[in-house]
């Protein structure tokens, strides 16, 4: 504290106590206010003339943000030097992810520098940065903030490496069915790029395997078909790797597919009889359906035959997917397809078998805003499709939405044609109309508004309850190194906290689901497979991938630069002092109710 702050703390406390002590002659009971307005005055003179005071040493330390990120450990990376470099400048704060769990270990699956950058620009403090330049959100950072700090880059050194950067595939089949894998592999440094095989494994097994040539840029496509016929029903993990790769970066060697063996197909559509409808659903249902979808036609008195090859199918087998399906459609008679379900959705096209009545006509449709697949139709003219041929009466029960309502060449009262109904664990939808195909078969918006009106349809279906998975359910079972495993809520009502019991890895382990407001709760494991059971029944498998795109090669998007923020001063003005605002304002209104006390003005 300089001499102008001591003199003008000293003259305040003087004339404070000159007004009491001196002209109000209070005596001992002028101390309390006296003391008030000298902290008062103290606190004003300091402001008015704006004193400073020299910064603490610490003050002007630099905050060092590092980049701890998994590429910082990979293959010609230069992590211990970054480290030392890091400790020697100043206070080090570690960036990557999401994360704030402050580990100083580079264990991070994205390398995200602004949260870090604007956090540590509002310390006043200078900041230096300290990474190998690969960072994800490069254009995100404002100018103004990115002025604000020093950047060194450590750019990782240039290796040989064939990486698998891709590999996707259907996430459920029915057994007996192959499962097509496509991956992507690509070359960096001066790894050999004659060709590439691909091996796909289960457990020890492995299962098919590919080889494939580099295109000009040194990439391969592979497309391999693995047959399922030895995997027993459940959930698998599929392993597919470089073979033989050897490499300077091993762990981008190898990814992990999850994939749920069905012994009965997710989505099946049974139609007694077959009708222009009934195809066109079965078309748009294996275009939009993210399930295996399975179509089982009557031709015939009770002659069942598949809808993808007509080829004849035992009617005791269609009852067997029929009960084993997520989701049912059943196109006209239901009769024997509706005991013993397991099905989370229920979708009932009746048409007349049934004895129910039809009503012939040119039905015009309207979409009602308030369902929730009104946003299939959004911006669509429904009502200049082409008309329904015919319509089933119906009557909406409490609780029913109703999406669409038809009206006889646009005249007269509405009635509702497709309408649904969450009943618990059951979702259903009941299509009451006749010649929707045409929909589908005039092409443009109507056959859009089909194909829309049918995914949004099943999606809602297959929102129902789900008493396998439980409660809540992975949004992606399997995630690479570093990235967390995201739950999501499943159920109606306000999520709530959620044991969980995890077997694999190495051991067992048990952990808590913390939902957020979103419905989402995070949980981060380390690489291997995972069978986890939730406290309320639900089960399923994960896994983590011991790759991770950190580990691939990129080139620097963030480049060596020197801070152009003007250097803090050595010292700090009293007008920097916020507190001090709130001292002077708390000892005036101190002062103020000590003198209403004294019988004062």
């Amino acid at each position: 504290m300089n001499l102008l702050a001591i003199g003008v703390i000293v003259a305040a406390a003087t004339l404070a106590a000159a007004t009491y002590l001196g002209l109000e002659r209070l005596g001992r009971r002028g101390i309390a206010p006296a003391v008030a307005r000298a902290i008062a005055w103290a606190a004003l003179g300091l402001l008015l003339l704006n004193v400073s005071c020299p910064r603490s040493p610490e003050a002007g330390r630099p905050l060092v943000l590092l980049d701890a990120s998994l590429s910082m450990t990979a293959a010609g990376a230069r992590w211990d030097s970054a480290m030392s470099r890091a400790r020697a400048l100043g206070d080090v704060r570690f960036f990557g992810d999401e994360r704030d769990d402050g580990d100083s270990l580079p264990t991070r699956g994205r390398s995200l520098l602004r949260p870090a950058l604007a956090a540590a620009a509002a310390s006043d403090r200078p900041v230096v940065v300290i990474t190998d330049g690969e960072i994800d959100d490069v254009p995100d950072l404002p100018p103004d903030l990115l002025d604000r700090a020093t950047v060194e880059v450590r750019a990782r050194q240039a290796v040989a490496d064939l990486a698998l950067t891709a590999l996707a595939g259907p996430t459920r089949v029915t057994a007996g069915d192959s499962i097509v894998l496509e991956a992507e592999v690509r070359a960096s440094g001066d790894a050999p790029r004659e060709g590439v095989t691909v091996a796909v494994a289960a457990g020890r097994g492995e299962l098919a395997r590919r080889a494939v040539p580099f295109d000009a840029s040194g990439v391969a496509l592979v497309r391999i078909a693995v047959p399922s016929a030895g995997l027993a029903a459940g959930d698998h993990v599929l392993r597919a790797s470089v073979a033989g790769s050897g490499d300077g970066e091993p762990r981008t060697d190898a990814r992990l597919h999850l994939v749920t063996i069905a012994a009965t197909p997710g989505v099946v559509l049974v139609a007694a009889p077959g009708d222009w409808d009934a195809r066109a659903l079965y078309r748009a249902l294996r275009d939009v359906a993210e399930l295996p979808v399975r179509g089982y036609v009557r031709l015939g008195r009770d002659s069942w035959h598949s809808m993808s090859d007509l080829g004849t199918v035992p009617s005791d087998a269609v009852r067997r997917a029929a009960r084993g399906a997520d989701l049912l459609v059943l196109k006209g008679s239901a009769n024997g397809f509706t005991e013993g379900l397991r099905a989370r959705g229920i979708w009932s096209w009746p048409s007349g078998e049934n004895g129910e009545t039809l009503l012939a006509g040119d039905w015009y449709l309207s979409a009602v805003e308030s369902s929730p697949v009104a946003g299939a139709f959004l911006g669509l003219p429904v009502d200049s499709f082409p008309p329904a041929t015919r319509v089933t009466p119906i009557e909406p029960q409490p609780g029913t939405w109703v999406a669409l309502e038809a009206q006889d060449r646009r005249r007269g009262a509405s009635r509702a044609v497709v309408t649904g109904r969450d009943e618990g664990r059951v979702r259903r939808v009941t299509v009451a109309a006749d010649g929707l195909w045409r929909w589908a078969f005039r092409g443009g918006s109507s056959e859009q508004g089909y194909r829309a009106w049918v995914a949004a349809t099943a999606s809602w279906l297959l929102g129902g309850a789900d008493s396998v998975r439980g409660a809540a359910r992975p949004v992606r079972a399997v995630v690479q190194n570093g990235r967390p495993i995201v739950f999501e809520w499943a159920q109606p009502g306000a999520p709530r906290e959620l044991g969980i019991g995890l077997n694999g890895g190495g051991g067992g382990r048990t952990d808590t689901l913390r939902f957020d407001g979103s419905g989402r709760a995070l949980l981060r494991l380390p690489p291997g497979s995972y069978q986890y059971r939730l406290s309320d029944g639900g089960t399923g498998t994960l896994a983590v991938e011991e790759y991770s795109d950190e580990f691939v090669t990129r080139s620097p998007g963030l480049l060596a630069r020197e801070s152009r923020a003007p250097r803090p001063s050595a010292r700090t003005l009293a007008r920097d002092w916020i507190w001090l605002f709130g001292l002077a304002v708390a000892a005036l209104a101190a002062e103020w109710l000590l003198r209403r006390r004294l019988g004062l003005r």
